[in-house]
């Protein structure tokens, strides 16, 4: 019996930019922190809100704050910005589309609608932050016979100046593109794997890229792998019933300036360890190691719907790591794209062993950038946390362009270091490479990687700390957080202008 995944991709709210407050739309009143001691100070259509109301509940314009307006208000709800940093404006409209589904859980038949009027000295950054909160705080997957609950659909920023509408709307339109890259990210990664196999997720994602102008879609099988030579893939999968594949998204617009990127995420769409096994703690959570993948596959895309002038190939080897008498072994040596062998130490490393044939595979197309993105290694969450991902970059140049991508995208990176010291340990006497060096985990899955790369500017984004959540944070949810998409879309613009 099939099991009743949500409609892909998810549908966001609606969020539009208009002249005036509309009759009979519930609304929501701006509160900022004050500067020092005293009340918060209310935005445009907070002037029927009382001192005594404002102290009453204890109102303080935090940001993320979200309380219910008062009884003959105009306004539905008062909403914090905080400080009114463009983290703080993301934070208050999250917790703005929380608020409306919430009361949406409790009355159904209630308006999916909201409107907000914006204060005049609203930068375009912050109401960018907001737009953004608004669209994916409410995110919601839930796999279920029940029907689905109603949410917030549509979300009106009122804007009187006619010069400054027009800006903030093109703002809009941006900040709606990338979050949908985000959420597309987020509904592959929570997709429960007994329905995402390597086979569905290949399918899926060709199935949405073709549907977007200039991007074309292959999915090559196992048949067309092994005579290719893919050997790490191969490997991986072959322990499963369910066979792997290579997504290949291509993206190729007239007129392209800078250079070939090629995008490689890794789309393990369940980790058991192989035969050298995981512990069951936690292992349900392993349907979304393939969110490297979902991001590549979220920001391609986006690039494409956006009609970036840049070349982008994206590349997700997909395949399922199980246990089996046709699994891969500690000992074995593995020979991937391209002729090079690797010695196998550890199954359960089976991340980079993937990522390698497509490294291999995207040099061969002709790239001249390359980034891989992963959850490749526990070492990265207990160094950075599961707000943080981890940066390896073989150029400057490309690093501090990821670090300004993420700061556009609102996802926090850090570089780590290719300590030169453990580079040695990569050799394997059996074979050309040992799959799991000695040393630092983190710092030597991204040395063995680098071997794959010929000396092209790389980088390698390892997510396993942020690329899941336990709770809401900033415009997060429980579960696959899209991390990551949305910074490399911008990396694709950053070369475009």
């Amino acid at each position: 019996m099939s099991t009743p995944v949500p409609t892909l991709p998810t549908t966001l709210p609606d969020v539009e930019v208009s002249a005036g407050v509309r009759a009979g739309v519930p609304r929501a009143v701006l509160s900022r922190a004050p500067e020092g001691e005293g009340p918060p100070l209310l935005g445009p259509g907070g002037e029927d809100i009382t001192a005594d109301w404002v102290a009453s509940v204890a109102l303080t314009g935090a940001a993320g704050e979200a309380v219910s307006g008062p009884f003959q208000s105009t306004a539905r709800w008062v909403v914090g910005i905080g400080k009114g940093t463009p983290g703080h404006w993301r934070d208050a409209g999250a917790a703005l589309a929380r608020a409306v589904n919430a009361r949406l859980a409790a009355e159904p038949d209630a308006d999916r609608r909201v409107q907000v009027e914006l204060p005049p000295d609203a930068e375009e950054a912050e109401v960018a932050g907001f737009a953004r909160g608004l669209a994916l705080g409410g995110y919601r997957f839930r796999v279920s016979n029940d029907e689905v609950k109603p949410g917030l659909r549509t979300a009106r920023l009122v804007v009187s100046e006619g010069d400054r509408r027009e800006r903030i709307e093109t703002v809009v339109r941006r900040v709606l593109a990338l979050a949908a890259a985000t959420a597309f990210t987020r509904d592959l990664a929570n997709t429960p794997s007994n329905v995402k196999d390597p086979a569905w997720l290949a399918r899926t994602a060709a199935k949405v890229a073709g549907k977007v102008t200039g991007l074309t879609a292959h999915v090559r099988d196992e048949r067309w792998l092994a005579q290719h030579g893919f050997g790490g893939l191969l490997a991986v999968g072959g322990g499963s019933a369910r066979p792997p594949r290579l997504l290949h998204l291509d993206y190729a617009p007239a007129g392209a300036v800078g250079p070939h990127l090629a995008f490689v995420g890794k789309g393990i769409t369940f980790d058991t360890g192989g035969i050298s096994i995981k512990p069951n703690e936690g292992m349900h959570l392993m349907r979304t190691d393939m969110a490297g993948g979902a991001a590549v596959i979220g920001a391609a895309i986006t690039i494409a719907r956006l009609g970036l002038p840049v070349r982008v190939t994206a590349l997700v080897p997909c395949a399922e790591n199980h246990v089996s008498g046709s699994a891969y072994r500690p000992g074995d040596v593995v020979r991937h794209y391209g002729g090079t062998t690797t010695e196998v130490t550890n199954t359960d490393a089976e991340g980079r062993m993937v990522l390698a044939d497509g490294l291999a595979y995207a040099r061969e197309l002709g790239a001249e950038v390359l980034v891989d993105v992963a959850t490749l290694t526990g070492a990265m969450k207990i160094s950075l946390g599961v707000r943080t991902g981890g940066l390896f970059a073989s150029d400057d140049a490309l690093a501090d362009r990821v670090h300004a991508a993420g700061d556009q995208a609102g996802e926090a990176w850090w570089r780590m270091p290719l300590l030169e010291e453990y580079a040695g340990e990569v050799a394997s006497g059996l074979a050309d490479l040992r799959q799991c060096p000695p040393g630092p985990g983190g710092i030597t899955a991204a040395l063995f990687l680098r071997e794959f790369t010929d000396g092209l500017p790389w980088a390698h984004l390892d997510i396993a700390g942020p690329a899941r959540a336990d709770r809401n944070y900033a415009d997060v949810v429980p579960g696959a957080t899209g991390f990551a998409a949305r910074t490399l879309v911008e990396l694709a613009a950053s070369y475009a202008s």
